[in-house]
C-alpha cells in the first residue's frame, strides 16, 4: 500500500506534462491572436518571439506556486493520504476538462479550472474526513477550506471580466478616435508618441511590476521602489525617441515593434501567471511526498503543515516546463482551432459566423441599439458627426472568404489588445493573484472589437452569441471542475489501489479519442461535395461555376432521398437521424450561398448584370430542393421515432419505384453538369412528364386505397406528404434544367452566329 503513493506521484508527474500540453493549446490564443490577426509580422517571427516570452516567463513563475499549495484549502487539516487523493483528482479532471474545450475549439480559463478543481476535491475530502470523525460536524468544513482566499480569487476572476472589457473598449475607442481607420498619415505624424506610451506601459508593468511575483525581485527592490515615477518618465522619453528614430530609419510604423514586444510581454505574463495552473499541483505533491518519506509516519497520521511553508519551485522543473510549453506552442493543432474562435468574434470584416444567435444575444443587441439611439438624442449632432467621421471605415467590399484572408484587424487594435491585456495581467501577477489570462485577453479583445464597431448590424447578434457561449463555457468550467474533481476524489478515496489505475486508463482513453476525433474533423473540414461561392463576373462563367454546385446538390439529394425511403422501409431510426443531419448541412450550405449574393452582384461586370438573375434563380431552385428533402427527412424520422405503424408493403414498393425513376434523372443530371454537356439537357427533360405522371398516379391510387382499405391516419398523412414533396422536388430539378437549357443556349448564341 505504501508504494501506491510513489505510483501516484509518478502518475501526477506524467499528467503534469499532459496538462501543460492541453493548457498551452487552449491559452496560446491569449498572446498570439493580436499578432496573428493583424498579419503585420510573419507567423514564424511571431512564434519565435512568443516562445522566448514563454520560456523566460517560466523562470519567473515560482512566486505563484503557493496558490496550489495553500490558496484554496488548509493543508494542516489534511493527512498525507487525503492530500495525494486531492492532487490526483485535480490533475485528472483538469486535463480532461481542458482537452474537452480544446476539441470544441472554445477558449476557457485554465485558472478557473485549477481553482475549482482544487475546491471541489478539497470540499469532498473535507466531508469524508469529517464523516470519519466522531467529534466533527459539517459546520467545521470552514476549518478545511481557505474560504476567504478562495472567494478573493473567484471575485478577482469575475471582476476581471468587467474590467478587461471596459478598459479594452475605452482605450480602443480613444485610440481609434485619435488615429481613425485611415491611420497611416497620423501614424507618420505622431505615431512615435503612441509607440512611446505603449512600449513604456508594456515594459514597466511586465518587466518591473511582474518581477514582484518572483524571488529575483529582492535584488532589484532598492532600485525600483520609490523610483517608479522616474522610471516611467525616463522610459517614456527613451521609447518615444526610439520610436521616432525607428520610423525615420526603417520607414515603417513603430507599431510593428509594439506588437512584437507586446506579444513577447504577454507571453511572458501568461507563462509567469499560468504555469502554476499546470505544475503547481505536481510540485506540491512532490514536496508532500518528500516530507512524508522523511517523517517515517504513517500516511493516514502525517498531517501536511509542510505545505504552509513557502517553497519555491526547483529551477530545473521551471526550465523543463518552459521547454514543454514552447514545443506545444509550435506543434499543437488544437491551439489553431481555439484561435479561430476568438479571431472570428473580433474580425473587423465579414466572416463565416461560428455561432447562431439566441434570445439573449438578440435582446442584448436590441437593448444596446435602443441605448445608442437614446444617447444620440442627448449628444449634439455636431459632436456625433465629428465622432462618426473619425470612425468611418474605408469603402472596400470583400467577400467573406476574402475578408477571412485579409487581416482580422489593423495594427492600432492589435497594439491596444496587447498593451491593455499585458498591463492587467502583470498587475495581477505582481499581486500574486492567479488572474485568468484567458478572461482578460478575451474580454479585452471583445471590448476593443465593440469600440471599433466590428460588431455592426449585420454581425452583432452572432458575435454577442459567441461571446455569451464562451462566457457560458467559463461557468461550465467552474461547475464542471468542482463536480468532476469531487467525484474523482470520492472514487479514489473509496479504493486508491483499484480506482487510481482505472481512472488513469479512462483518462488516456478519452485523450486519445478526442485527439482522433479532432484529427478526423480536420480531415473532413473540406468536403469534396461542399458548395462553393460563384466568383465569375460573366454569365458564361457563372453558368460553368454553378454547374459544380448543382452536381453536388443532385448527388447529395439522391443519397438523402434514398436513405429516407430505406429508413422507412427498414424502420432504421439511426439512418433517418443521420439523414436529417445531412440535409440540414446541405440547407446551411445553400443558405451561405444566398448570404453571399451581395458580394456576387458587386463583383459583376457592367455587361453581365443579367447573370445575377440567373444565379439568384438557381439558388432559389436549389433551396426548393433542399426544403423538399428537409421535409421528407423530417417527417420520415418523426414517423419512426414516434413508433407509428410501418408503411404497407405496396406503399414501400411504390416509393422505391418512384425512386428508381428519379434516380435515373438525377444521375443523368449529374453527368450533364459534371461534363458541362448542357446540350444533353433536352434528353433529360424528356423524361420529366413520365415521372410526374407516375407520382400523380400514386397519389390517386392512395386516395382510392384510403377510401377502401387504409386504416391508419398517420400512414396516410405520411404517404401523401412524401408524394407531394417528391413532386415538388422533381419540379425544382426540372426548373434548374430548363433554366440552364435556355440560358446556356442564349449565352453561346452570339458566338454561334458570328462563327464562319
Amino acid at each position: 500500500m505504501d508504494n501506491i503513493y510513489l505510483l501516484m506521484l509518478i502518475a501526477i508527474a506524467i499528467l503534469a506534462v499532459a496538462d501543460i500540453v492541453v493548457g498551452v493549446s487552449n491559452d496560446a490564443i491569449n498572446f498570439l491572436n493580436s499578432a496573428i490577426g493583424s498579419k503585420v509580422i510573419s507567423f514564424r517571427t511571431i512564434m519565435i518571439v512568443a516562445s522566448l516570452g514563454i520560456f523566460i516567463g517560466a523562470v519567473f513563475s515560482s512566486g505563484l506556486m503557493e496558490v496550489a499549495r495553500k490558496g484554496i484549502f488548509v493543508p494542516s487539516m489534511f493527512s498525507y493520504d487525503k492530500i495525494m487523493i486531492i492532487f490526483m483528482a485535480v490533475m485528472i479532471t483538469d486535463i480532461l476538462l481542458l482537452d474537452f474545450f480544446n476539441t470544441l475549439g472554445l477558449p476557457t480559463s485554465t485558472t478557473v479550472s485549477i481553482v475549482f478543481n482544487l475546491l471541489g476535491a478539497a470540499v469532498v475530502m473535507s466531508l469524508i474526513t469529517i464523516g470519519e470523525s466522531e467529534t466533527l460536524s459539517i459546520s467545521d468544513i470552514g476549518s478545511y477550506i481557505n474560504t476567504a482566499k478562495a472567494m478573493e480569487i473567484i471575485r478577482g476572476i469575475l471582476l476581471s471580466v468587467v474590467i478587461a472589457f471596459s478598459v479594452g473598449a475605452f482605450v480602443q475607442w480613444v485610440s481609434r478616435f485619435i488615429f481613425t481607420f485611415q491611420y497611416e498619415k497620423k501614424i507618420k505624424s505622431f505615431g512615435y508618441i503612441f509607440g512611446g506610451v505603449a512600449l513604456t506601459a508594456i515594459t514597466y508593468f511586465i518587466f518591473l511590476k511582474g518581477l514582484k511575483g518572483t524571488p529575483y525581485y529582492k535584488e532589484l527592490k532598492g532600485l525600483v521602489e520609490g523610483n517608479e515615477v522616474y522610471i516611467v518618465l525616463c522610459s517614456l522619453v527613451v521609447f518615444t525617441l526610439f520610436s521616432y528614430v525607428f520610423e525615420k530609419i526603417t520607414k515603417k510604423s513603430v507599431l510593428l515593434v509594439v506588437i512584437a514586444v507586446g506579444t513577447f510581454g504577454l507571453a511572458l505574463a501568461f507563462s509567469g501567471n499560468d504555469l502554476v495552473n499546470f505544475i503547481g499541483v505536481p510540485i506540491a505533491a512532490y514536496h508532500s511526498y518528500s516530507a512524508w518519506i522523511a517523517s517515517g509516519v504513517d500516511a493516514t497520521s502525517f498531517t501536511m503543515e509542510v505545505l504552509d511553508k513557502k517553497m519555491p519551485a526547483e529551477p530545473f522543473l521551471l526550465f523543463l516546463s518552459g521547454g514543454i510549453m514552447v514545443i506545444t506552442l509550435w506543434f499543437s493543432k488544437k491551439a489553431k482551432t481555439v484561435a479561430e474562435t476568438e479571431l472570428s468574434l473580433s474580425r473587423q470584416g465579414e466572416t463565416h459566423e461560428k455561432f447562431e444567435p439566441n434570445r439573449l444575444s438578440r435582446s442584448i443587441v436590441k437593448g444596446s441599439s435602443w441605448l445608442s439611439n437614446t444617447l444620440g438624442t442627448i449628444i449634439p449632432r455636431s459632436v456625433q458627426e465629428k465622432i462618426n467621421l473619425n470612425f468611418q471605415k474605408p469603402d472596400v467590399i470583400l467577400t467573406k472568404d476574402q475578408s477571412i484572408e485579409a487581416p482580422a484587424f489593423d495594427m492600432i487594435r492589435a497594439s491596444v489588445n496587447l498593451m491593455v491585456a499585458g498591463i492587467l495581467i502583470s498587475i495581477a501577477t505582481a499581486q500574486k493573484l492567479p488572474l485568468s489570462t484567458t478572461y482578460v485577453t478575451f474580454m479585452v479583445a471583445m471590448g476593443s472589437s465593440l469600440a471599433d464597431k466590428a460588431w455592426g448590424r449585420e454581425s452583432a447578434v452572432y458575435r454577442v452569441a459567441g461571446v455569451l457561449n464562451v462566457i457560458g463555457g467559463w461557468f461550465f468550467t467552474a461547475g464542471g471542475a468542482f463536480v468532476a474533481a469531487g467525484t474523482v476524489a470520492f472514487l479514489i478515496n473509496w479504493n486508491p489501489s483499484v480506482m487510481t489505475p482505472i481512472l488513469l486508463l479512462i483518462t488516456v482513453f478519452l485523450l486519445i479519442r478526442n485527439y482522433l476525433s479532432h484529427k478526423n474533423k480536420e480531415k473532413t473540414a473540406i468536403d469534396e461535395d461542399s458548395l462553393v461561392y460563384a466568383e465569375s463576373s460573366s454569365l458564361q462563367g457563372v453558368i460553368h461555376e454553378s454547374a459544380k454546385n448543382i452536381s453536388s446538390v443532385v448527388k447529395r439529394s439522391n443519397k438523402i432521398y434514398f436513405n429516407a425511403i430505406e429508413g422507412l422501409a427498414k424502420q432504421d431510426l439511426d439512418l433517418l437521424k443521420k439523414n436529417k443531419k445531412q440535409v440540414l448541412k446541405l440547407s446551411n450550405e445553400i443558405d451561405k450561398l444566398r448570404d453571399n449574393i451581395f458580394y456576387f452582384i458587386k463583383n459583376l461586370d457592367e455587361s453581365s448584370v443579367g447573370a445575377s438573375d440567373f444565379y439568384i434563380n438557381i439558388l432559389g431552385y436549389l433551396q426548393d430542393m433542399a426544403q423538399s428533402l428537409e421535409y421528407i427527412s423530417k417527417i420520415s424520422h418523426k414517423h419512426i421515432n414516434n413508433n407509428h405503424k410501418k408503411l404497407k408493403y405496396n406503399q414501400i414498393k411504390e416509393l422505391k419505384g418512384i425512386y428508381d425513376e428519379l434516380e435515373v434523372i438525377l444521375k443523368e443530371t449529374k453527368d450533364v453538369f459534371d461534363n458541362r454537356s448542357f446540350e444533353e439537357i433536352g434528353a433529360v427533360l424528356s423524361k420529366k412528364e413520365s415521372l410526374l405522371n407516375m407520382v400523380s398516379n400514386k397519389i390517386r391510387t392512395q386516395v382510392a386505397r384510403t377510401r377502401t382499405e387504409e386504416s391508419s391516419p398517420k400512414n396516410t398523412a405520411l404517404y401523401f406528404s412524401l408524394l407531394l414533396e417528391t413532386k415538388d422536388l422533381i419540379k425544382a430539378i426540372v426548373n434548374i434544367l430548363e433554366l440552364y437549357h435556355s440560358e446556356h443556349d442564349s449565352s453561346i448564341a452570339p458566338a454561334t452566329i458570328d462563327s464562319p
